[in-house]
């Protein structure tokens, strides 16, 4: 997977360097999410298809990327540790090009939401993006734990960027038993199995799993193509309720607005 530089406005774009030329143009916006099972899959009309794409799209929020080509010869995004850090180092190590055009930003003006079976997630109005995430597992381990940031680079990175994704050892059995899952390993995943992880060393954040929900979603609401300037609450979301939550957004022109600043705005926000 290559990340390549993108002229303004151009928005996030995937491209599968492995199929036939213009049928591997998938641009990452909500309506073109396909698949949400085992993470968030974006597709085309043509069939072409890239899975597990939250975590880039994470990075790319939380560096304030807006513009960029994302070449990969596969199906699925690199999965690397299970979590961004190593995405957003590649990134660190070429650097950002600013581009001399106001930033674009979606505000909340009206509050929305998605409720199901006892789980909600909602945009609410703010005055600078926040996330309040909450999760409840019956494993002891995770038990309930919540996460409440307001979100810039500086809380991006020291907060969320190393959180890994998590799966229960029952699980993850029985999706390759489906044939589903076969890349996932004490290498990328967090595996928690009767109250205790799996993986020799451990946590990294007693709260890990809260901070990789918030991680998730961060990548998740990207979809929209603008920053946020509003609340996201979370509570026991996923993927598919954060897609739903993206889309009923759109549905509502009412409960939101772009908003622009200038690149010197963006920058000290």
């Amino acid at each position: 997977m290559t990340v390549r530089p993108a002229p303004a406005d151009s928005g996030v774009v995937f491209v599968r360097t492995d199929l036939a030329v213009g049928a591997g143009v998938i641009p990452a916006t909500g309506d073109s999410v396909c698949e949400t099972r085992l993470g968030t899959t974006i597709g085309n009309r043509d069939g072409a298809s890239v899975s597990t794409i939250e975590h880039l799209m994470a990075v790319l929020a939380g560096l304030g990327i807006d513009n960029a080509l994302v070449e990969i010869d596969a199906a699925e995004a690199p999965i690397m540790e299970g979590a961004a850090d190593e995405i957003l180092a590649a990134i660190d190590g070429v650097g950002l090009r600013r581009q001399d055009l106001p930033r674009r930003h979606i505000e909340i003006l009206e509050p929305v939401e998605v409720v199901e079976r006892g789980k909600r997630v909602a945009l609410v109005p703010a005055d600078q993006f926040e996330m309040s995430v909450e999760i409840l597992f019956e494993d002891a381990l995770i038990g309930h734990q919540r996460l409440e940031l307001a979100i810039d680079e500086a809380t991006f990175r020291d907060e969320l960027a190393g959180a890994r994704t998590f799966g229960f050892l029952a699980e993850v059995e029985q999706l390759r038993a489906a044939g589903l899952g076969r890349g996932a390993s004490l290498d990328n995943t967090v595996v928690v199995d009767g109250g205790e992880v799996l993986n020799p060393g451990g946590l990294r954040r007693p709260d890990e799993f809260v901070r990789h929900k918030a991680l998730d979603a961060l990548g998740d609401l990207y979809l929209l193509g603008a920053p946020i300037v509003g609340r996201y609450e979370g509570r026991c979301g996923g993927h598919a309720m954060n897609n739903a939550l993206v889309r009923a957004l759109l549905a509502r022109p009412e409960a939101w607005r772009y908003v622009t600043r200038t690149p010197e705005l963006a920058e000290a926000v």
